[in-house]
């Protein structure tokens, strides 16, 4: 050990996955669990994992163990899609899709020109996202640089990973939250040289959706995402039946929602588009062939009536698929929450979400869709060690259904059905405890 390391060791039951489950014979095989487990973790990165039977007798004298066996240790989860300005207006009733953003989005955004109400938005937001357990999020702000700034720098004073980036909207919204091309290009440059690849934060361009940019302002986003390598593109996709009817009279040279963003070189590595209710067979493979990621949003979709996403197909066609809990429209921070809808969501449309696939998308698949599982995702040794401690008795029916589970699969089937955020004992990024439930 390197002179002045900081060793710690958790004890206790710990589950990572090391591929997806559905992608192997043998479902056991693509996890790792350990009852009675040991994780190392040295200068905020995993050093090992293991049974604790093994790994402690060669713990380095004086190593701090932390006694959670009474807990469950994963890796924190991922959520590949939500709206931070859009936190004080979760449960807004009764609109669908492009009703909701006149009625409820767009003013709550109006308020984020003052840098104070950004802040407190920010700060209130991320810790949030740390109560329910998620330690990355790939997030959109405001049109406003200043409500980047404000998320940037709330999750670098938490040493946490956040991908985000400034709206870019020149058309189809109030005027008070319309920029220009021009404007939209300049301001994010500056924005990417200020933040991205700074502590653990990457941007990324960020146009709306399609009929909110015209022509030129599509032609400077795919100019940015050209021009500066390893910045993401993050916008949303066929979400609602009306939207695509609206984008097809908008842009009537192009054979899809998708091939909008394609004609512009908007598709590619780190590319994240939420939704994707309403694609054709075609487009599907070509987000496969490109490598773009789909953010499967199943509260959101649920809660403004937008539809139903194929999970299934998704998968046929080799697509990278991540879980978003898509606040405001998305009804919960949570991510077991989520995960219990996508459950309902892929049941209505008559498949199958099996629980041991439903963690691995929350965790190393939401890593991989992000194209971050170099860095994050399991206790894989050398990764960023941001984990949560599970509470499986959280409860008392939580607690009592735990005492009928007879494998994990039953016990993780049963905490995404009956958890929530009181499930969330702690919140580790880097090594460090950032959330206590009190």
């Amino acid at each position: 050990m390197t002179q002045g390391a900081t060793v710690r060791a958790y004890r206790g039951a710990i589950l990572h996955f090391k591929r997806d489950p559905a992608t192997v014979a043998d479902a056991s095989h693509a996890y790792e669990y350990f009852a009675d487990g040991l994780l190392l973790v040295r200068d905020g990165k995993v050093e090992r994992v293991g049974e604790a039977a093994q790994l402690l007798p060669a713990l380095p004298a004086g190593t701090s163990v932390i006694d959670y066996r009474d807990r469950l240790l994963l890796p924190g989860f991922v959520d590949v899609h939500v709206h931070y300005p859009q936190t004080d207006i979760i449960a807004s009733y009764g609109e669908q899709l492009l009703d909701w953003l006149e009625r409820y989005a767009f003013p709550a955004e109006q308020r984020f020109a003052d840098t104070q109400h950004a802040g407190e938005v920010a700060a209130f937001f991320l810790d949030e996202l740390l109560r329910n357990g998620t330690t990355t999020a790939c997030a959109f702000a405001t049109i406003h640089p200043e409500s980047v700034d404000a998320l940037f720098a709330a999750a670098q004073r938490r040493s946490m990973r956040l991908i985000a980036g400034k709206v870019m909207m020149d058309r189809n919204a109030p005027a008070y939250l319309r920029d220009s091309a021009e404007s939209s290009h300049r301001d994010s440059e500056a924005l990417i040289r200020a933040w991205h690849g700074r502590a653990r934060l990457a941007y990324a361009v960020t146009p709306r959706f399609a009929p909110t940019s015209t022509v030129e302002q599509l032609e400077r986003a795919g100019q940015l995402y050209a021009d500066h390598p390893g910045v993401y593109m993050h916008s949303h996709l066929a979400e609602n039946r009306a939207e695509v009817a609206w984008v097809s009279e908008l842009f009537p040279e192009s054979r899809s929602y998708l091939d909008v963003y394609e004609r512009f070189n908007l598709l590619g590595a780190r590319s994240v588009y939420a939704h994707c209710l309403h694609l054709d067979d075609a487009d599907r493979a070509r987000m496969a062939d490109t490598g773009s990621t789909m953010a499967f949003c199943p509260t959101s979709n649920l809660f403004l009536g937008s539809g139903l996403f194929d999970l299934d197909a998704a998968y046929r066609h080799g697509a990278r698929v991540g879980i978003g809990t898509d606040v405001g429209g998305g009804t919960s921070f949570s991510m077991l929450r989520t995960l219990s809808e996508a459950y309902k969501v892929v049941a209505l449309a008559g498949q199958r979400l099996a629980p041991l696939r439903a963690f691995y998308l929350a965790t190393l698949g939401g890593a991989a869709a992000l194209d971050l599982d170099r860095d994050i995702g399991n206790f894989e040794s050398g990764k960023e060690a941001d984990f949560i401690a599970i509470d499986l008795h959280a409860t008392p029916l939580l607690a009592r259904r735990m005492e009928r589970c007879e494998s994990l699969a039953e016990q993780l089937f049963a905490l995404m059905m009956l958890g929530d955020d009181r499930a969330i004992a702690r919140t580790h990024l880097l090594g460090e405890c950032v959330y206590a439930r009190a």
